[in-house]
């Protein structure tokens, strides 16, 4: 056998099994609540979600019905605040003049958003379960409240690279994202012109930039 060979097929056993890892992890991250995977929540999600969390959601069983984005605002090192900037509707308006070969970096936003206030399917159904008995529902989860930090990490990491130069030049020391969803008009409102949804909004804790970045 030669020396060929050899490497050959040492490559294909180690790439084997590393796929073979990595497939047992993803089903892992399918399989229902276990302590199994609570215990190893980290580990696994920072193999198959480095950046954002993926779920059914990409079929869409429920078509959005409202616009979600992101405002955000500095404070400089002076300790000046700046006001908020929209850092969502840039990336719109640059959608809505290139429909051929559109950007898709406005989903970012609006995925880490849905994935927020998206719990797992089952704890949802109880939780719904335990409201309707006029039951104390069941607490986040260590795993949700991760999640939800994360969310929120990125989405502050996000707006502070998409924030212009407010603080003179130099290098802010925190930023806030103000979150906001606009529920669009029922379709029975559709030939309402005067018919404008309701919007609602809410503010994130302040990120220092040096534990964001």
């Amino acid at each position: 056998m030669t020396e060929h060979v050899v490497v050959r097929r040492a490559a294909l056993a180690s790439g084997a099994a590393l796929l073979g890892a990595y497939l047992a992890t993803a089903a892992l991250t399918q399989a229902p609540l276990n302590p199994v995977k609570l215990r190893y929540y980290d580990e696994i999600h920072s193999v198959t979600e480095p950046y954002l969390s993926q779920n059914w959601m990409l079929f869409a069983p429920d078509p959005l019905s409202d616009d979600r984005g992101i405002l955000a605002r500095a404070k400089c090192g002076n300790g000046r605040l700046t006001g908020f900037y929209d850092v969502t509707r840039p990336y719109v308006d640059r959608v809505q003049h290139d429909r051929f070969f559109p950007s898709r970096i406005n989903r970012l936003v609006s995925g880490t958003i849905t994935q927020m206030d998206t719990p797992d399917p089952v704890l949802e159904r109880l939780r719904d379960k335990e409201v309707e008995k006029k039951k104390r529902p069941v607490p986040r989860l260590p795993d949700e409240k991760a999640s939800r930090n994360n969310a929120e990490i990125f989405l502050a990491r996000y707006s502070l690279s998409q924030l212009p130069k407010m603080c003179d030049g130099a290098a802010p020391s925190a930023v806030q994202v103000r979150m906001y969803v606009h529920e669009l008009p029922s379709w029975s409102q559709r030939k309402d012109s005067s018919a404008k949804g309701r919007t609602s909004f809410e503010d994130l804790k302040w990120r220092n930039t040096e534990a964001v970045r």
